[in-house]
């Protein structure tokens, strides 16, 4: 396969949606749990010791909702060009902190899908999974034109040839 084929395949509507349908259905589901249980998100947070105590709270409260309207922006494909950009900011300073104690040793919850501490501890797939997802997030910002989405290709200023 050649680069202009690879591209083609990358930029294909179908791949794009599948993409998006995915990466909206995590942050969405991720999003929804952590809104269940705000103070075990926030003992999840303050286990990595990242961020200052004063914070923790704060970023417990509203990171869900970040993520929330994320997922079903990338599902129903409004706004889509900036979800995928603010995903993968995301997704990239999650991998910066699970390598960082990963790295340090910690024995502590992930906090990505659940808040309980009995999920199990961070590990190197962890990472792998985030820098995925992160990947996948790139390929959307980079390909998606709108298409197959309730605002169509004028919410990212192309045309439907374009």
């Amino acid at each position: 396969m050649n680069r202009r084929n690879v591209t083609k395949l990358l930029g294909h509507p179908a791949m794009i949606l599948i993409s998006r349908l995915l990466l909206g259905g995590i942050f969405l589901y991720a999003g929804i749990i952590k809104v269940a249980d705000p103070s075990g998100f926030a003992l999840a947070i303050r286990n990595y010791q990242l961020v200052p105590d004063g914070m923790v709270n704060v970023i417990a409260m509203l990171l869900p909702w970040i993520e929330i309207v994320i997922g079903a922006g990338l599902i129903l494909g409004a706004g889509t060009h900036g979800a995928a950009l603010v995903s993968a900011f995301l997704l990239g300073a999650f991998a910066l902190a699970l390598a960082i104690n990963l790295a340090r040793g910690l024995d502590i919850s992930c906090g990505c899908f659940s808040t309980a501490p009995s999920t199990g501890s961070i590990n190197w797939l962890y990472l792998i999974r985030d820098l995925s997802l992160l990947a996948m997030a790139l390929h959307i910002y980079r390909f998606d034109r709108g298409m197959l989405a309730i605002t169509g290709p004028a919410s990212r200023g192309k045309t439907a040839t374009d």
